[in-house]
């Protein structure tokens, strides 16, 4: 962890039950818009002529207690004004006001855990990491936070959105929860970085290790009933290691969960790490080649940490009759193309191809274009087309008679931030946007179809405090980016 089928059918992506935003508030729910992680926010009218318009709005005010790791979220109710919830690693969750940036409300979850307390790692203090979720049917948002005390605990938190408080049940004690149905879970060693996810009333929790790989940790998968918080199931890997660590965690497409999980610790035959591994809500695994994939090569890629688990798998798919695909994007610079009906086992992809020079981290995003897909990820392109080079590079995977993909542009988009992609009606007008997080700390916009730069120098900003794990939103008719101590937000 340290660090298409022969038919011509257009591709699209499968999205959450309404659309990109996953409800008809224009709220964002999740990590990267909707449970299938693709990152596509439909803004309507705003075109690239229009994107060429961009700037920071310094009158947005948004400030916050503590780094910021964890994507913002954006809640419209019914009627009411819309709002940011933000969750820091001080353990402090903030409600601000979308349009200025005041705050409505605040809630401290407990004292966040000291490096010093832990094993290893490199977030200090350590809190709230992974991305929350809203339900919005209890109008709660659900989250997990590490918190200190006499020994490490991480806690599953609701909330209320109206006013923050906690509701009855709440919070969870993971590990006490699995003792009691007889599962040892290491709360020091164990961290959540993944995104949250809710599939059927039941909310989904990943954990991976911590930066350093120290301890006896497993990459997790715990699911909790929201109407029964006592309601626990849980899957692990059977071999130490194997973290769920991506930024996006868990996706979904309506029916199973998917996670790509990291490097394992002495095993000897395949134990669950290095994959992409597809699970039933009631988290029982399967030892089905259909429902797993490993490279061939899985040993070397533990003894070289370049796990599978860096970025969270891509949920594609083509128009009606034509079969579904996962993408999955390593460590080693390898795209692995998947059929999503049979994930294919040990070696089983259907592609297996070096598509950056380096080591693939953060969350890919997802877009059509005629009858190819397209993703995006942040990461030095190995083929790039035309002389050009960056650290933005776009896939192309087309629909053809023989599973093929091809770097389709490249282009400098000066830092590590996690890219998304906005059209105007989910397939019109694509642009890629991303913040040069740890880099240059501006936002840069690019042309889906072509890579062509759109924003003027070297793009919107600067900001301070970005972390290469954050990840920018489309919502109320601007753009957010979440950073240390504050938000930034950009109109159009």
């Amino acid at each position: 962890m340290r660090n298409l089928s022969a038919s011509a059918l257009a591709l699209t992506l499968v999205l959450g039950a309404s659309g990109a935003t996953a409800d008809d508030t224009g709220s964002v729910l999740s990590y990267h818009a909707s449970p299938d992680r693709s990152g596509l926010f439909v803004v309507p009218g705003l075109t690239a002529a229009r994107a060429q318009g961009v700037r920071l709005d310094n009158a947005f005010q948004a400030r916050l207690n503590g780094h910021l790791y964890a994507q913002p979220l954006f809640w419209r109710s019914d009627g009411g004004s819309p709002m940011l919830i933000a969750a820091t690693e001080s353990n402090e969750v903030a409600a601000l006001d979308a349009a200025t940036g005041r705050q409505l409300w605040s809630r401290s979850l407990g004292v966040p855990v000291a490096r010093g307390a832990l094993g290893c790692g490199n977030i200090n203090p350590l809190g709230i990491t992974g991305t929350p979720v809203i339900d919005p049917a209890s109008q709660a948002v659900y989250l997990d936070a590490a918190v200190a005390g006499q020994a490490a605990r991480h806690l599953v938190f609701a909330l209320s959105l109206k006013d923050g408080t906690v509701l009855p049940g709440w919070p969870l004690d993971v590990a006490q929860a699995l003792k009691e149905h007889g599962q040892s879970f290491n709360a020091r060693d164990q961290n959540e970085r993944g995104a949250l996810t809710i599939l059927n009333g039941r909310l989904y929790v990943p954990f991976g290790g911590h930066f350093g790989d120290c301890g006896d940790y497993h990459g997790w998968v715990v699911g909790i009933s929201l109407a029964n918080p006592r309601a626990v199931a849980a899957w692990k890997t059977p071999a130490r290691g194997g973290g769920i660590w991506a930024p996006g965690g868990i996706a979904s497409d309506g029916q199973s969960l998917y996670v790509a999980t990291g490097n394992t610790f002495g095993a000897k035959s395949w134990m669950g790490g290095e994959a992409i591994i597809r699970l039933a809500g009631d988290l029982k695994g399967s030892n089905d080649r259909r429902d797993f994939f490993a490279p061939e090569n899985w040993r070397a890629l533990d003894a070289r940490d370049a796990d599978l688990g860096g970025s969270n798998p891509v949920l594609l798919a083509p128009g009606a009759g034509a079969a579904a695909r996962v993408l999955a994007l390593g460590k080693d610079g390898h795209a692995y193309l998947l059929d999503r009906a049979n994930l294919g086992g040990i070696g089983g992809s259907l592609v297996n191809q070096t598509v950056a020079r380096q080591a693939i981290r953060t969350a890919p995003a997802a877009y059509a274009i005629g009858d190819a897909a397209f993703v995006a990820f942040a990461g030095a392109g190995a083929h790039c087309p035309g002389g050009r080079s960056g650290n933005l590079t776009v896939l192309k995977i087309a629909a053809a008679s023989e599973p093929s993909l091809r770097t389709a542009w490249c282009a400098a988009a000066g830092g590590a931030g996690s890219p998304i992609v906005t059209t105007t009606e989910g397939r019109a007008d694509p642009i890629v946007w991303i913040v040069g997080a740890e880099g240059d700390n501006r936002l840069h916009a690019f042309k889906g179809e072509t890579g062509e730069a759109l924003l003027p120098g070297t793009g919107a900003g600067p900001m301070a405090g970005l972390r290469h794990f954050q990840t920018l939103i489309a919502a109320g008719g601007r753009l957010y980016v979440g950073a240390d101590e504050r938000i930034y937000a950009f109109s159009f």
